[in-house]
């Protein structure tokens, strides 16, 4: 079975947000005052959606802020298990004596 891509909180704010209600990058930068290279850097998947972040777009959006920080939850923890499932696995769980 072949494994989905990692989907990153900026694809969701793309796909999801911007392009149907056709916002571009800039508009959202300046409408929740932030730097356009924030938005810009999400965008492309080079940076993390911040509490900050977070709660200037869901106020935009009218949503939660937890559901930007829960995308952005999901797919750090996808990562970390990409990138070190094999050592996590090893990890023997507590057990109380």
């Amino acid at each position: 079975m072949k494994k989905l891509k990692n989907i990153h909180p900026g694809d969701v704010l793309r796909e999801d947000f911007l392009n149907p209600l056709v916002i571009s990058a800039y508009r959202l930068s300046m409408d929740i005052g932030v730097p356009q290279t924030r938005i810009s850097e999400i965008l492309k998947g080079n940076r993390s959606i911040t509490a900050d972040t977070a709660l200037r777009l869901s106020k935009y959006f009218g949503n939660s802020p937890n559901f930007w920080l829960g995308l952005q939850n999901d797919f750090d923890i996808e990562e970390v298990l990409l990138q070190k499932g094999a050592d996590i696995k090893l990890i023997k769980r507590h057990s109380a004596n």
